[in-house]
């Protein structure tokens, strides 16, 4: 109350009237703003400022529990999320993301491999469980592209990812084939859904050569994969819909650009609660 009659005497109105319609005198009035501030407001003051900071710098895509993380990781601190959500709630933030539910294609299968993962998303080192997956995004005159993309367990790192303009066993290939480029030793699990990429012989070939073992969500059970999905949802939401809904994207070129951009940001600057509250590779490189 006290805050809002400030506000509206800074926009012109008078003390006399503000505090009349309030229901408190002046002089209550004047000593609850010229009373000394308690630690925690001073605190509460300084947080708001930070929270305001890096919500500008990320235009808005954090939510209370991902901006606890930067501001802790900004001020090097351990601030509670119920504290975060208060006062964003307070200063009307919010993230301005949303999740929309992905496509799949059917096929039937040349080869189907267990289960082996079984949701054990946990990795104790690097290199030893990879999740991957392909989604779809539009540009242009309802044209499409494709992200092919593979992703380390042990920090929810991306070790590698191609974008193509077919969904096809190529874009798969040569996802998995980068990513073996850039780990030479690594013989990790490799779990993907049932899409028909992963169940050509092709690819069970590949692995076989580099000594990696397969493994596949059951049928129509998306949360077996449950990392790669949520990895989705960030880089659409975060990223895609909100250029989407603006302005769009009118070329496969500048789609790749920022699709490209956001694995950079994802992979070194954004900061997760997994990799205690550092970014993937951050994280990696101080357990190294």
């Amino acid at each position: 109350m006290h805050s809002a009659i400030t506000e509206l005497h800074n926009k012109g109105y008078s003390i006399s009237e503000l505090c009349r319609c309030a229901g408190i005198s002046r002089q209550a009035y004047y000593q609850y703003r010229n009373r000394n501030k308690s630690e925690n407001e001073i605190k509460n003051t300084k947080l708001v400022d930070v929270i305001l900071e890096v919500y500008e710098d990320v235009d808005g895509i954090y939510g209370y529990r991902q901006m606890t993380l930067a501001v802790n990781r900004k001020l090097d601190a351990k601030y509670n999320h119920k504290r975060i959500y208060r006062l964003m709630k307070i200063l009307g933030l919010r993230s301005v993301t949303r999740k929309k539910k992905n496509n799949y294609v059917k096929s039937t299968p040349d080869y189907v491999a267990e289960n082996i993962l079984n949701r054990d998303f946990i990795a104790n080192k690097a290199n030893k469980k990879w999740v991957t997956d392909v989604t779809e995004f539009k540009y242009g005159a309802n044209k499409k592209a494709y992200l092919s993309a593979i992703m380390d367990l042990y920090d929810n790192s991306i070790v590698a990812f191609k974008i193509g303009h077919s969904n096809n066993n190529q874009l798969v290939f040569d996802t998995l084939e980068e990513a073996i480029k850039n780990n030479l030793k690594a013989k990790p699990l490799i779990h993907s859904d049932r899409g028909y990429q992963y169940t050509s012989y092709g690819f069970k070939r590949m692995l076989e050569l580099q000594g990696m073992t397969q493994s596949m969500s059951r049928p129509g059970k998306c949360i077996d994969n449950g990392p790669m999905e949520s990895f989705w949802g960030k880089i659409k939401s975060e990223r895609y819909y909100l250029r989407f809904k603006k302005e769009g994207y009118n070329t496969f070129e500048e789609l790749e650009k920022d699709i490209e951009d956001y694995i950079e940001f994802y992979n070194n600057d954004r900061p997760q609660k997994k990799c205690d509250g550092f970014a993937p590779i951050e994280y990696r490189m101080m357990a190294a």
